[in-house]
């Protein structure tokens, strides 16, 4: 059986979950508490000196670590159902869009971090805040806690994540929707991003529409808005495996 170190409200632990659960595989759950910094203690580093979770254990004690990675490694060791094209360039395709929709975390992380990372980190003296930083790896996480604990970012920086969120993701999944419509000829086809077969590619966006949807623009995916988005998001919601992976409010634990 698989190992899974996460965390409820990670948007990447949320993809891994998704994946797994539309493979109908069980997985032994190992906790991460973000805000305690526990995937930046020495014994998990030794694990994936990234520091980031989702991280997977296989079966022969092997980790994966980066959740599109992960993802592509269940699908292509379990293919039913298939969750990759078949073709070479729908994978390639499929890859690009990950690397976009990972490009935009920075504007999630200005929402995501004011709920329990900030309430932990403005805690911390100074003192306790440099000694805490020195084991992040990542420069633009040590980066995103400082911020975090000592300088919570303005209106208008949150005002800016939100925009580019909206373009950057739901105007571009629009459009990418609409094609996928337009090249099968059929209005029930093309409700995914890839087209008629649901995909990585889709299980990359569902961690940032939920939150999109739940607190940061909910406004944005509606009918008038971004129609396709909102029918996308209802046919996602549907799904049985969104229950089992548990992509619940991110207000709660």
């Amino acid at each position: 059986m698989y190992v899974l170190y996460h965390a409820w409200r990670s948007s990447a632990s949320r993809r891994v979950r998704l994946c797994l659960a539309e493979k109908g595989l069980a997985f032994e759950s190992r906790l991460i508490d973000l805000a305690r910094m526990e995937h930046h203690a020495p014994a998990f580093l030794k694990l994936n000196p990234n520091g980031v979770i989702p991280l997977l254990v296989l079966a022969d004690g092997r980790s994966l670590y980066e959740s599109g990675t992960i993802c592509e490694y269940i699908d292509e060791t379990h293919p039913e159902p298939p969750l990759r094209p078949a073709d070479a360039f729908g994978r390639a395709a499929m890859r690009n869009w990950i690397r976009h929709v990972d490009g935009l975390i920075g504007n999630l992380i200005v929402f995501n971090w004011a709920h329990s990372m900030a309430k932990v980190a403005t805690q911390w003296s100074d003192a306790e805040l440099a000694e805490k930083l020195k084991n992040v790896p990542s420069k633009e996480r040590r980066e995103a806690w400082l911020r975090t604990a000592r300088k919570p970012y303005t209106e208008e920086e949150r005002a800016e994540a939100r925009d580019k969120l909206t373009v950057g993701l739901l105007d571009r999944m629009e459009a990418m929707l609409a094609a996928g419509a337009r090249g099968h000829g059929a209005r029930d086809e093309g409700v995914w991003l890839l087209g008629a077969r649901y995909s990585i590619a889709d299980i990359a966006a569902v961690p940032f529409i939920k939150r999109l949807d739940e607190e940061i623009a909910p406004h944005e995916i509606t009918a008038a808005k971004h129609p396709r988005v909102h029918a996308w998001w209802q046919a996602i919601q549907a799904r049985p495996a969104f229950a089992a992976a548990r992509i619940g409010p991110f207000s709660e634990t």
